[in-house]
């Protein structure tokens, strides 16, 4: 039998980071994951360099059926912390877009920080531990494991969503959470890629691989960054982000034009060539290939612009400000980078992360009904709520 204050499952960005600050305060914390390596989400993320934060993150980033829940342990550690702490690790770092931090190097710097934070703080790492079962007693918890049994006082739930299972993400935190009397909100994809009617998706197959700059919009809902076609569907950021806004049946109003107008564009070129084609005209503002399908697929007039009548202009203008597209689905948790839904925030409390109905209990991270933007703001509620649940368990 082995005795801890804490234990927490799940090695992952919140794990670690809350055994860290557990382990500052003087309690004796272990890490208990099944993998055989911590922190693999954090070193896929960021196609290898981890957008760890985001310098404009807050309350309004983050979606939850409580949208308030969020705001407290955001305002008591915020991304000027954590980049204060990846700053005293030398760990060099830059902005991409939109506020969005990347190490220079490779994600694994943020995960040997994290590490290195567990030693310091005298946390231990258990990996590849099994959880066979989860008891409360008159003190805290009791847990059966592959490796052993475990007792604590305070147990930390950190194991993440549904995202990725290839990466060993599994339904175990939701599990723990109804075991003892939580609510668990129904769970979805979240920054996921689209999939389309087999009809849509032969008629725009011809343009995977390009990406062109968008303002997808969905339920009041509008995100300004760039859309990939892709031999499934629809993709890129501005797709991830409106993913989670989207649900089944819902249409995507997608501006193929965020930052011109085709009507002021087409009348000009009737003006100054008026004898170009519209696919050379619209080829001069999109890629060739895109041109050409919408002439084609819209079965407008491929002839010169000057026998374009404003009704012609007014069509395509509509058309490309206002492309109308119903998925038929999305790539689901497979590709999904984040999981909306779990934990019902209601069960929780918004300073301590601990629940309401089990003493010494705690939820963080992702298992959570708080799911932030694309752009580094998962991993900031991910530090921000390990941080609050640190300081208590």
């Amino acid at each position: 039998m082995i005795q801890k204050d804490v234990i927490v499952i799940g090695a992952g960005a919140a794990g670690l980071f809350c055994a860290a600050q557990a382990g500052k305060r003087g309690r004796a914390v272990a890490v208990l994951d099944h993998g055989k390596k911590v922190g693999r989400k954090i070193l896929m993320s960021g196609g290898g360099r981890c957008n760890f934060t985001n310098m404009y993150a807050e309350p309004a980033n983050f979606l939850s059926a409580n949208p308030h829940f969020c705001k407290s342990a955001l305002s008591r550690y915020t991304q000027w912390d954590f980049i204060s702490l990846v700053s005293e690790y030398g760990i060099p770092y830059h902005e991409k877009t939109l506020g969005q931090l990347f190490c220079d190097n490779s994600a694994s710097d943020i995960v040997d920080m994290l590490v290195k934070e567990c030693d310091k703080a005298g946390a231990e790492i258990v990996t590849r531990c099994e959880i066979l079962s989860v008891e409360k007693t008159g003190t805290g918890y009791a847990l059966s494991t592959s490796l052993g049994d475990y007792v604590c006082e305070s147990l930390v739930i950190a194991t993440g969503g549904l995202s990725m299972p290839k990466i060993g993400a599994t339904p175990f935190g939701y599990k723990i959470a109804e075991q003892f009397g939580l609510n668990v909100l129904p769970t979805r994809a979240g920054l996921v890629p689209f999939t389309l009617h087999d009809k849509d998706k032969q008629a725009l197959e011809a343009l995977s691989g390009i990406a062109v700059d968008t303002s997808a919009s969905c339920n009041d809902t509008s995100f300004r960054e760039a859309m990939l076609f892709t031999h499934r569907g629809l993709s890129g950021p501005s797709m991830l982000q409106i993913s989670s806004y989207w649900h089944p049946g819902d249409t995507l109003h997608i501006d193929l034009q965020p930052a011109m107008s085709a009507a002021e564009y087409l009348t000009a070129a009737q003006q100054d060539t008026p004898d170009a084609q519209l696919s050379t005209v619209l080829s001069k503002f999109y890629p060739k290939r895109l041109a050409q399908t919408f002439v084609d697929t819209r079965q407008w007039s491929n002839e010169p612009v000057k026998r374009l009548t404003h009704s012609q202009i007014a069509e395509i203008d509509n058309t490309l400000s206002d492309w109308q597209v119903t998925p038929n689905g999305t790539e689901g948790y497979r590709t999904a980078e984040v999981t909306l839904g779990g934990v019902d925030t209601d069960e929780l409390s918004s300073k301590t992360m601990m629940s309401k109905k089990a003493e010494g209990l705690f939820f963080i991270g992702e298992v959570v009904d708080v799911t932030g933007w694309l752009g580094g703001y998962n991993f900031q509620w991910a530090w921000s709520s390990a941080w609050a649940a640190g300081q208590y368990v």
